[in-house]
C-alpha cells in the first residue's frame, strides 16, 4: 500500500519524504523557512495555525499538534 504525503504549505501531493529539489515545490521550501505549515502533510487537511512572538503551533483535527523542530 503506497502512502501519499502532501506539501505542508500548498497541500499538493509530493514524493515520499517531503518536497525534494526539482519537484515543483521550490517556492514552498523557500516560504516554509519563514512561515508555519498550513496543511497536514499526512492527510492534506487545512490546519489551525497560531503564530506568536515566540514561534508557532499548528493543529490538525486528525493528527494533533505540530510545533517547530
Amino acid at each position: 500500500m503506497e502512502t501519499t504525503t502532501y506539501c505542508d504549505r500548498c497541500g499538493e501531493p509530493v514524493a515520499s519524504g517531503g518536497p525534494a529539489p526539482g519537484d515543483g515545490h521550490e517556492t514552498c521550501r523557500t516560504a516554509r523557512a519563514m512561515e508555519p505549515p498550513r496543511y497536514c502533510a499526512r492527510c492534506r487537511r487545512r490546519m489551525i495555525v497560531q503564530v506568536t512572538p515566540l514561534g508557532w503551533t499548528a493543529r490538525c483535527s486528525r493528527h494533533g499538534e505540530f510545533t517547530p523542530g
